[in-house]
């Protein structure tokens, strides 16, 4: 029997006119019936909420003040009552029309976490080309000593494992989430297709050097302090040459 499981989209947002469309668009033309989409926006002033309300009847909107981006994911994790929570933030999308459909097809049983990969795109909504760090197709929670193989936005985890965001974290507490769901996850499921568009930038993208701290922080706690320094020094040398060779992290 074919299974249909809810699947909770949340998007955070925060004065962020020019995308939010674009993502709640993605959402609303899929295909596939049963999501629920859910917007936290942080108390936006500069429109976004205008835009927000045309679709009102597709979303479930909280708009208020929040202590930042995981606060606001947290939220929504909070409300939402799908079999899946997904998060796509202001600017990502769903990468086709049928993904969702694609992504349930051929499902036996629901595993604790799907999981696909990723296109970069930019401001114009160009796609300039896969992530540097390509999804494994046996996923653990230790592949993620090699960092952040697989795209935030391109993880699916069952809410009922689904842990709150870490509000230590500023930048990196993406990575501590998944790894941490990804421990409580005895069926990880590997689609085999592209799942989410990634609008390049972001608050990582702003603050490497910090961010780059915090994940040090988050993969010691999970892999221990020394072969997370041997790693970091490797990763370095990766990050340089895929910066050189694509003129982008």
């Amino acid at each position: 029997m074919a299974v249909t499981p809810k699947i909770s989209i949340i998007t955070v947002v925060y004065n962020d006119r020019y995308h939010i469309e674009s993502t709640i668009l993605s959402v609303a033309g899929q295909s596939y019936g049963n999501i629920e989409h859910i917007i936290v926006d942080g108390d936006s002033g500069d429109g976004t909420l205008d835009v927000i309300s045309k679709y009102g009847d597709q979303i479930s909107l909280i708009s208020e003040p929040d202590q930042g981006l995981y606060d606001a994911m947290n939220k929504g994790l909070g409300i939402a009552t799908g079999d899946y929570v997904w998060y796509l933030n202001s600017g990502d999308q769903v990468y086709e029309k049928d993904t969702v459909e694609k992504m349930v097809t051929g499902l036996d049983g629901l595993p604790d976490i799907i999981y696909g990969g990723t296109m970069i795109i930019d401001e114009e909504q160009n796609e300039i080309g896969d992530r540097r760090l390509k999804p494994p197709r046996n996923l653990s929670w230790k592949s993620f000593r090699r960092g952040m193989v697989v795209c935030h936005q391109s993880v699916l985890v069952k809410r009922g494992i689904a842990p709150f965001y870490n509000l230590e974290y500023k930048i990196a507490s993406d990575i501590d989430w998944v790894i941490r769901a990804a421990k409580n996850a005895p069926e990880i499921h590997y689609t085999g297709i592209v799942i989410s568009k990634f609008l390049e930038g972001g608050i990582s993208g702003k603050n490497i050097r910090r961010g780059l701290k915090e994940r040090f922080r988050v993969m010691t706690k999970f892999y221990g302090f020394i072969p997370t320094v041997l790693r970091h020094f490797l990763f370095g040398i990766r990050l340089t040459h895929f910066y050189l060779r694509h003129r982008r992290i």
